[in-house]
């Protein structure tokens, strides 16, 4: 299945991952039943597919309003990403 997922174009044009590598990898680890390789891989898959689950319930439940949680969810994917990505750049 490796070799139909899209390749990282930051890093064929410069060399270094950027702060979403992993993320077709670790969605496949987790569809094998993977758990933690798939947090090996992209520590924020987790939160990542909680935004979109989220996202997803906000479009079909229309009798609440779930901004306020969307928007918490999302800083704090892109604060585990943020981070993961610093902690794989230091210690390659």
């Amino acid at each position: 299945m490796d070799k139909y997922m899209l390749p990282c174009m930051n890093k064929q044009l410069f060399g270094i991952d950027c702060p979403g590598c992993g993320t077709q990898r670790a969605f496949m680890s987790l569809m094998r039943g993977d758990f933690l390789e798939a947090w090996n891989l992209f520590p924020a898959i987790y939160s990542t597919l909680l935004l979109f689950l989220l996202i997803g319930v906000h479009l079909i439940d229309k009798s609440r309003n779930y901004t306020r949680i969307i928007i918490v969810t999302a800083i704090a994917n892109g604060a585990i990403m943020i981070f993961s990505y610093l902690y794989k750049m230091t210690n390659l």
